[in-house]
């Protein structure tokens, strides 16, 4: 499988948004009254092209090489067209993007979010986890993007916050535990590196089982640790947060390659923080670059806070 040398200066942006919860919401995390809609899963595509457009003139001009793209109900994938929505870009429109993309220098790497976190999306299949037609349903999905972006190097399969209190709000909300958590990341890494992938998560799941997560995930697996706030002196971060900050250290001791990941979704401070920590505690060979995050979709309304983003993580990476 081709590794790119050259550090990854990577923006992540959401095509789809169909990532949380398919019931509305009174209130979530830090999202503003006036935005509470887009955390809930429409049949309407939120994105606007000429918002994307300028996020990415702005990356080329800051510098930046790839952008990680959330793709969820932003395609109509040809195996499952029943999966768009009104607005979602067929495969022919999005390969002239991704080949726009590539021509000023921007590596187009798709995520599809198999978290039953984060799994809206999927639509009905997402109340069909772990069944013999979630498997066939979520490869056809995965072969589908490999041709379409013409087998990318690596592919994100997202897998970030399966746990009860962050579906708390959901109107339907299911769990992988113990083995069957296994079984099924497992499966999806087989079956992207059957396509000549490399799988990429989130690694969060280390948080809650270090032990575990080490004996058991394959160091083929591409890390992003996540790390939003402010903190990085352990005398000072908050108990809570340590295992967060803790986690990149714990996987360069154990030999992962990492892409370790900030966002200014809570703070300004945080990105330029976390580019110095990482580069002082994780070995060259196997930090394998950084990814920006803003968590807001890419529309008007957030798209200072997206150039934003892009200005301060160019900031500190260089």
């Amino acid at each position: 499988m081709k590794e790119n040398a050259k550090e990854m200066r990577g923006m992540f942006l959401q095509f789809g948004n169909n990532m949380w919860s398919d019931v509305p919401v009174k209130d979530w995390a830090l999202t503003k009254k006036e935005d509470l809609a887009e955390v809930s899963s429409l049949d309407v595509l939120r994105f606007d092209e000429e918002v994307w457009r300028r996020l990415t003139d702005r990356m080329v001009q800051k510098g930046f090489n790839a952008v990680v793209m959330d793709l969820g109900e932003g395609c109509i994938y040809p195996s499952h067209p029943e999966l768009a929505v009104k607005g979602s870009w067929s495969a022919e429109r999005l390969q002239k993007e991704l080949a726009r993309l590539r021509g000023i220098g921007i590596e187009p790497i798709p995520k599809l979010n198999f978290s039953t976190c984060h799994d809206t999306w999927l639509k009905e299949y997402g109340r069909m986890v772990s069944t013999p037609e979630y498997y066939r349903v979520c490869a056809d999905v995965i072969r589908d993007v490999c041709e379409i972006f013409d087998k990318p190097r690596l592919l994100h399969l997202g897998y970030d916050e399966e746990n009860f209190g962050n579906q708390r709000k959901y109107a339907y909300a299911v769990v992988r535990q113990g083995e069957l958590w296994w079984h099924d990341f497992l499966f999806f890494v087989k079956t992207v590196e059957k396509l000549g992938m490399r799988p990429w998560i989130w690694s969060d799941k280390i948080w809650h089982g270090k032990d575990e997560f080490l004996s058991r995930m394959p160091k083929s697996v591409m890390q992003s640790n996540w790390y939003y706030r402010q903190w990085f002196d352990f005398e000072s971060i908050p108990k809570e947060r340590r295992v967060h900050l803790e986690s990149f250290l714990t996987l360069e001791k154990a030999g992962f390659d990492q892409i370790p990941c900030g966002s200014n979704w809570a703070c300004d401070e945080n990105i330029a923080g976390l580019v110095r920590f990482c580069r002082k505690n994780i070995a060259p060979e196997r930090l394998k670059g950084f990814l920006m995050t803003t968590w807001g979709p890419t529309l008007p309304n957030h798209e200072a806070k997206l150039l934003r983003g892009i200005d301060l993580a160019a900031a500190a990476m260089s």
